[in-house]
């Protein structure tokens, strides 16, 4: 195969359809949003069906259980699916609207249009739900976009896209305005990478090493995001008990996923309360605990000591750092060291600390009292999302449908020249 013309091919028709889209009605677009959702609801069997055979692929060749349970297309999982694809197209239509309007001395009315990116390009492992949430919010924002899933979900990309298609046929709009390429093999994506004559930005969501990579090769802008280590910071005035659940449902609900708990940092007035509390639930539930040297004696046999390379570190599994710390001054010192802007939280009952976190620490969700696992398109009202920006360009945080359009300037004159 040639590689080169193949997605040279998939890049033409992804630019000439983003034209048609984005001059396409927003209640065009909501229709075929909709249309998705019934489908998807529809098709129940079909999908479940596909996905088996990807399961069982990747079963067969020993994949990991977190990467097996990111693959899975469950009855959750599905109507999850659904249910971002009716609240994307509740949402305001982002594309058009206009910012607020000001007479500039000239006489000229001077403001802003929301304008779709363009084309484009998503690069993805494993999660084939993907598929769904990135096609409907980049149609929301008059985009096209290019899907490139894992090998090991090819099956499951390929029978979402088959009812992607009929949906956007059913507005009569183009099938590849929403594509998902077909070819498994990595120098495809190397390919798309130099395209930046027709794809207007990528968007890789994966591992480290995918989105280095991406990075590395890429021609056009990369919205990106490294990895996911998020802090908690249980200070003196926090509950114990509430902050037990929430550093429990942070880390243990879904390990796997980038918004879970990777490391708590405990104020040391507090520490020898709260740190056997949380070992006694965490350490029922199979969490492994990498401690500093204050925090050893107080979590019991599920602790080891931690080494240097364990702060800072993405586990995306049952295992948490956890250190002491003598003030607010030194976490923060921490997370800035050892974050990774992606979500840092405190637990305090005192206001003053708390607004004091959220103005200072540097994070795309910065949260008080709360579960990690809120930093989340649909849990911040997104309905969906095609990832989290931990780069402040163009965009930071999780990434809706207005997180994918851009603006234009607009100037209404009225017959003006310049002087």
């Amino acid at each position: 195969m040639n590689f080169a013309e193949a997605m040279k091919d998939v890049a033409r028709k992804a630019k000439k359809a983003a034209r048609k889209i984005s001059c396409a009605d927003g209640s065009v677009r909501n229709g075929a949003i909709l249309k998705l959702a019934s489908l998807l609801e529809k098709e129940q069997e079909f999908i479940f069906a596909e996905n088996r055979k990807d399961l069982d692929a990747a079963k067969a060749r020993g994949l990991d259980n977190a990467r097996m349970q990111r693959l899975e297309i469950s009855p959750a999982v599905l109507n999850y699916m659904i249910q971002g694809c009716n609240e994307v197209a509740a949402q305001t239509d982002p594309v058009g609207e206009i910012e607020k309007m000001e007479r500039r001395p000239s006489g000229v009315l001077v403001g802003k249009m929301r304008i779709p990116l363009g084309v484009i390009m998503m690069i993805f492992e494993s999660r084939p739900n993907v598929t769904v949430d990135a096609a409907v919010l980049c149609l929301k924002a008059g985009n096209s976009i290019i899907l490139r899933g894992g090998s090991e979900a090819i099956h499951s990309n390929l029978a979402l896209a088959s009812l992607i298609h009929k949906a956007l046929e059913s507005q009569n709009l183009p099938a590849d305005a929403a594509q998902v390429v077909a070819v498994t093999d990595r120098e495809a994506v190397s390919e798309l990478l130099k395209l930046d004559e027709y794809i207007d930005v990528v968007i890789p969501r994966g591992g480290e090493g995918l989105i280095r990579a991406v990075v590395q090769q890429a021609t056009m802008p990369v919205l990106k995001h490294y990895k996911g280590v998020c802090h908690i910071f249980v200070d003196k005035f926090a509950d114990i008990a509430k902050s037990v659940d929430i550093v429990k449902n942070s880390k243990t609900q879904k390990p796997g996923v980038c918004n879970a708990l990777e490391g708590v940092l405990v104020h040391e007035d507090i520490a020898e309360d709260f740190l056997p509390a949380m070992a006694t639930i965490l350490g029922a539930c199979g969490v492994q605990f990498r401690a500093c040297p204050r925090s050893m004696s107080l979590l019991g046999n599920t602790a080891i000591a931690a080494t240097i390379d364990d702060f800072g570190y993405e586990f995306l599994d049952l295992i948490l750092t956890v250190k002491v710390v003598s003030s607010q001054d030194d976490a923060q010192d921490y997370i800035a060291r050892y974050g990774s802007n992606h979500t840092e939280v405190i637990l305090t009952k005192d206001h003053d600390r708390a607004m004091r976190f959220v103005r200072e620490v540097d994070a795309s969700m910065v949260g008080v009292n709360c579960s990690t696992r809120f930093n989340d398109g649909g849990q911040l009202g997104l309905g969906a999302e095609i990832g989290i920006s931990t780069s402040k360009l163009h965009s930071y945080g999780p990434m809706g449908a207005k997180e994918l359009t851009s603006t234009k300037f607009v100037s209404l004159g009225e017959w003006n020249i310049r002087l």
